[in-house]
């Protein structure tokens, strides 16, 4: 079984749509765990429309953490509540990650959004996981599936961590068992963050937070004021 949990706080505009993307799946030995902190909105209310379980939430690192440890299945895929993805998605992960014998695996990008420059930043986002994936494990933490075992062997995601507790986590997680990104399928990213602060500053913000990470180890502190409870 696949345990699919979302983080959520006031996704009742987002949320919908992914729910409505996992129910069309060809894959269907799986549960979907909401890890909700506190919303205000109807998310909640909508992810028990949808016949999900809903489990205490926080920052993203929590939610997903607290979710695992309600998960019944084998295989976790955290995902962020504003991503969406094809019918036979589940369905070619599990087989890729079978197949390879993967034991934590990434996915690749692709833009919600028809926007010329945001296929091009994906695209070189993706180019720059696909090479460092042999030697820098790395990768998008709306989409992540995680062997239940390695998830428990390396503590879960890291809770002190203000930005970057994802890519911490895949760095983790590739010390003790095989990483690789899943061919053959994308999830489609949400660019709203993008859109409404700006894609220089985002992508400078983004540059800068790796360069930090490279020299000077993880982020503890909000020195790049990214909030993480963004929700537009």
């Amino acid at each position: 079984m696949i345990s699919i949990i979302i983080p959520t706080w006031n996704e009742e505009k987002y949320l919908p749509e992914l729910l409505n993307s996992i129910k069309g799946q060809s894959y269907k030995n799986y549960e979907v765990i909401v890890s909700d902190a506190n919303s205000k909105d109807k998310t909640r209310q909508i992810a028990k429309k949808y016949g999900c379980r809903v489990v205490k939430g926080g920052m993203p690192a929590a939610g997903r953490n607290n979710g695992a440890k309600a998960a019944k299945g084998g295989i976790l895929l955290f995902l962020d509540a504003d991503v969406q993805f094809d019918k036979d998605f589940l369905k070619k992960a599990l087989n890729e990650i079978n197949k390879r014998e993967l034991d934590v695996a990434g996915v690749y990008t692709q833009p919600i959004t028809n926007k010329f420059i945001d296929k091009v930043y994906l695209k070189i986002f993706n180019f720059i996981l696909f090479v460092t994936q042999f030697f820098y494990p790395n990768a998008y933490g709306g989409s992540i599936f995680c062997k239940k075992w390695l998830h428990e062997k390396i503590k879960g995601f890291d809770e002190t961590i203000k930005l970057g507790e994802d890519l911490d986590y895949v760095q983790r997680c590739g010390k003790q068992g095989r990483f690789r990104f899943i061919k053959g399928i994308k999830v489609y990213f949400s660019m709203r963050r993008f859109e409404d602060e700006g894609r220089l500053k985002v992508g400078i913000r983004h540059f800068l937070s790796a360069s930090y990470r490279i020299l000077f180890g993880q982020i503890r502190s909000d020195i790049f004021k990214y909030n993480l409870r963004y929700r537009k």
